[in-house]
């Protein structure tokens, strides 16, 4: 069958993401979606893997929230935020800070998760000019970390990780270091910080796993070192939960496994249950009191033009009264041993070096980077939509996949490397 009318009129004009446009593969034309799985053009249906980049935590058109974005698009798509107030920001953040564990409790929303890193590492900076803190405009990122896309989050993504090692030097260089695992490299985290702690305003890592950086998983106990060490040496501590927020590793939020808070938390990805873009960055309450002031140039100054969008904030109160009724974590234990059990005959595949689970998130690593495209396809012809990255193959499929779905998932998997 020839691709639509509409993909090869567009296609000229669409400038795609993450590939080489010149050699890569036509993309496959998706006409609609339904639970977990992707409708194509010509009427093949795909078993979603990805969850379209970990959003879609409920599977695709799920009636509630549908239905709370055709009540709100009745009433109010849209209105700035700069002076104006709304019920679904004001309603969704309140229930943000009551979900988050601690005094994370002042909510400033943006439309992605780049921008909402962004924010974050704002206030981190202004937060130490409005303490009188000189000095400190630096942060500390971690190897194997990836936090987006804009120019000042390619700063504290890992140097070596790929895809910005083009715009070296381009923006100020950060202070990247291993993460805390051991004695020895906490020890030498600790040396850093005495060291250059005077220029670093925040810390930032994805806790409990690094994401697009290869899905590298960190035990809980790094979470609680890098609060000790965050505190001694007076800088902030980001966790970004872009990724890892809202119920993918397990608990709602992947800091609750190591019980311990950070100073700023951003969010985005499933926080609207993969319909609309929505992020936000969490502020605990002597964050927000830094900026809190009879002077005006203390506030912060930061406004996107579409911050607070109604529409996705009906979207993400419609989320969250579905991972209110507590079935998401029976969902997740359920996807998680059908990764896990799936998964693991691929430990005996070529060049598979490790396979691991957490959460609702399989993992099959190779001892060198694979070819996405090639992959992609050969997915596809099982049925399934699974996007390879660097050196893994991995799922994050929507909590709600059904099991004979999950099951195509890992067969196709298993079939790819070789093992069935």
């Amino acid at each position: 069958m020839s691709d639509p009318r509409w993909l090869t009129e567009g296609a000229p004009h669409v400038w795609r993401p993450y590939c080489q446009m010149k050699t890569a593969r036509p993309p496959l034309p998706v006409v609609a979606t339904r639970g977990a799985r992707l409708i194509l053009e010509d009427g093949r249906e795909l078993v979603d893997g990805l969850a379209s980049w970990w959003t879609a935590c409920h599977g695709y058109n799920h009636p509630h929230i549908a239905g709370a974005l055709r009540k709100q698009i009745e009433t109010m798509p849209h209105v700035m935020f700069g002076g104006l107030a709304h019920e679904p920001a004001y309603r969704l953040a309140k229930r943000l800070a009551r979900l988050l564990p601690g005094d994370l409790d002042h909510v400033f929303f943006a439309e992605s998760g780049s921008v909402a890193v962004e924010i974050a590492m704002k206030m981190a900076l202004q937060y130490q000019i409005n303490r009188g803190v000189g000095g400190r405009t630096r942060f500390l990122a971690f190897r194997g970390g990836y936090h987006g896309d804009t120019l000042a989050t390619m700063t504290v993504c890992d140097p070596e990780e790929g895809m910005h090692s083009l715009f070296a030097g381009v923006m100020p260089a950060q202070v990247i270091a291993d993460l805390p695992r051991d004695p020895a490299s906490e020890a030498a985290l600790d040396a850093l910080l005495a060291a250059r702690g005077h220029e670093i305003a925040a810390m930032l890592v994805e806790p409990l796993i690094q994401g697009a950086g290869g899905m590298l998983p960190h035990p809980p106990e790094v979470l609680r070192t890098l609060r000790r060490l965050a505190d001694k040496h007076g800088v902030l501590l980001i966790f970004d939960e872009i990724f890892t927020g809202f119920g993918r590793t397990g608990s709602l939020f992947a800091m609750q496994a190591a019980g311990v808070e950070p100073d700023i938390v951003t969010l985005s990805k499933a926080l609207t249950g993969g319909t609309l873009p929505l992020s936000a960055a969490v502020a605990r309450r002597h964050v927000f009191e830094a900026f809190w002031s009879d002077d005006p140039a203390a506030a912060l100054m930061h406004g996107p033009t579409y911050m607070a969008n109604p529409l996705a904030c009906a979207a993400a109160n419609a989320s969250l009264d579905l991972f209110e009724d507590g079935a998401w974590a029976r969902d997740v234990a359920r996807v998680s041993a059908a990764l896990a059990e799936g998964l693991e005959p691929c430990r005996a595949g070529e060049g598979v070096v490790d396979v691991r689970t957490l959460g609702a998130i399989g993992v099959v690593e190779f001892e060198a980077p694979v070819p996405v495209s090639d992959l992609c396809a050969r997915f596809a012809a099982l049925g399934v939509w699974i996007r390879p990255m660097g050196k893994v193959v991995y799922l994050t499929p929507a909590f709600t996949t059904p099991d004979e779905d999950l099951s195509r998932l890992t067969s196709a998997v298993r079939q790819v490397v070789g093992v069935d």
